[in-house]
């Protein structure tokens, strides 16, 4: 696809997405997702909104590169996060049967400030690496098919993102997120019929790939990830945020119709990493460069709008849920310029971080994945058997997590290097799992009493 055909296609879509928003802003619809009637939003807008946040363009290219090194378990490795839709479903329910209105509210009523401030703190840089590593994904791409084009298509897009979100907030991304999402069915849609009738495809070589690097560390991630997936969907606020804004049964529904559609669309893209594996291609630049010879120029095209109206999407979404985050439970006041300010910080701060870039897209995900452990004991111990947890408890778990995650980080580091395991980054990653959860449930177990 030439490039000036793929601006305009993207181009058409930012339109698309500006029309789509509402045109009068209100206090409710911009923090609480609230039509301009009052009423929550509907069964598939909130399914729609659910899906297209969660299949962002990091997403969909962790899914392909993983799938390229580790084959299919790569991919299913990957996929296996979005059992976050299950997990995530259930957290909410209990929440709500608890009275809580957020994650926040019930951390707040059992650990206070404290509580409620180091959790704020995970999910605040969980939203910024969301921002940052959608638009990397952005640069990357107008980087191989416009030389040199990379950083003004993010600042463009950061721009343009950021103009209509800042009007409309949750509202606006709930409505745009339909539209775009609706979008990406269909590109994705007719990318990957191509791919399965193209030549030299076989189904049952794909569900049987070892990946260029053998499966083995597939297995090691899909460890992670079981240890990782009941955390992991409660330090994303974008989904929290959704848990709370439609009643009890569409909310569950939602989870439910979330989580298989966008396991299927994570494992469809996966298999564009693994064929091009399968073929003997050469891994360019984060597999860009390495499907633009693979395929005909359309398909190849329509992969990078599928990339690109992911990544849109997730950055209207993360910027409503910062708002949320830093006005409503930040205590700033609840007006629309205290908001649209917010957005202004995050965008900005998550642009200029593109410039620093970053080699590995999985690091955010394992990073943030990591921190948010301190949650499972947290949650399972107070939250599903209803125990007491002392805040000493709970700041001890916080503690073991951060540690962790900046361990993993840092794990390059000479300081760092000599109390992790020899073997590969994924191995070193399992091992500061499993010690941050020993390490969190001893401490929460020691600090809990009965109600």
């Amino acid at each position: 696809m030439q490039p000036v055909v793929l601006i305009a296609v993207f181009g058409l879509i930012i339109l698309a997405s500006v029309l789509a928003a509402p045109r009068r802003a209100s206090i409710e619809g911009f923090f609480g997702g609230q039509s301009a009637t009052g009423a929550a939003p509907h069964l598939w807008v909130l399914v729609l909104s659910q899906v297209t946040t969660w299949i962002f363009a990091r997403s969909l290219m962790n899914a392909a590169i993983l799938g390229y090194y580790y084959g299919i378990m790569g991919t299913l490795a990957y996929a296996a996060y979005y059992g976050s839709f299950l997990t995530g479903g259930f957290i909410v329910s209990r929440l709500r049967d608890n009275g809580a209105t957020s994650v926040q509210g019930w951390l707040g009523g059992r650990f206070g400030t404290v509580g409620n401030g180091c959790y704020n703190s995970v999910i605040a840089l969980r939203l910024l690496s969301e921002v940052f590593a959608n638009l990397v994904v952005v640069g990357l791409i107008f980087n191989a098919v416009l030389e040199g084009g990379g950083t003004a298509a993010i600042w463009a897009v950061a721009v343009l993102g950021l103009a209509y979100s800042a009007w409309g907030g949750l509202s606006a991304a709930l409505r745009t997120d339909v539209v775009q999402m609706v979008v990406f069915l269909v590109v994705f849609g007719i990318a990957f019929v191509a791919l399965v009738f193209s030549a030299g495809f076989e189904l049952g070589a794909v569900l049987t790939a070892q990946g260029t690097a053998g499966s083995y560390n597939g297995w090691i991630l899909l460890a992670v990830a079981a240890l990782q997936v009941f955390s992991y969907p409660a330090h994303d606020p974008v989904m929290m945020d959704r848990g709370f804004i439609a009643d009890p049964a569409t909310t569950r529904a939602s989870f439910l119709h979330a989580f298989w559609i966008s396991t299927l669309c994570i494992i469809g893209f996966g298999f564009f990493g693994i064929q091009a594996g399968l073929t003997g291609a050469e891994y360019e630049g984060e597999l860009i460069g390495t499907w633009a010879k693979m395929f005909p120029a359309w398909v190849f095209g329509l992969l990078m709008i599928s990339l690109l109206v992911s990544a849109l999407s997730t950055l209207d979404s993360a910027l409503s849920s910062a708002a949320r985050l830093v006005v409503e439970e930040g205590g700033l006041p609840r007006t629309l310029m205290a908001g649209r300010l917010v957005m202004v910080v995050f965008m900005g701060a998550g642009t200029l971080l593109t410039l620093w870039g970053n080699a590995t897209l999985f690091d955010a995900v394992a990073v943030s994945g990591t921190a948010s452990m301190f949650l499972t004991p947290v949650l399972l111990v107070g939250l599903v058997m209803g125990r007491q947890i002392a805040l000493w408890a709970y700041l001890a778990a916080f503690g073991a997590a951060v540690a962790g995650a900046f361990v993993y980080f840092a794990r390059g580091w000479d300081v760092v290097t000599p109390w992790l395991m020899e073997g590969h980054k994924y191995e070193q990653l399992l091992m500061i799992c499993v010690c941050v959860l020993v390490a969190g449930f001893a401490a929460v177990l020691a600090g809990t009493r009965p109600r």
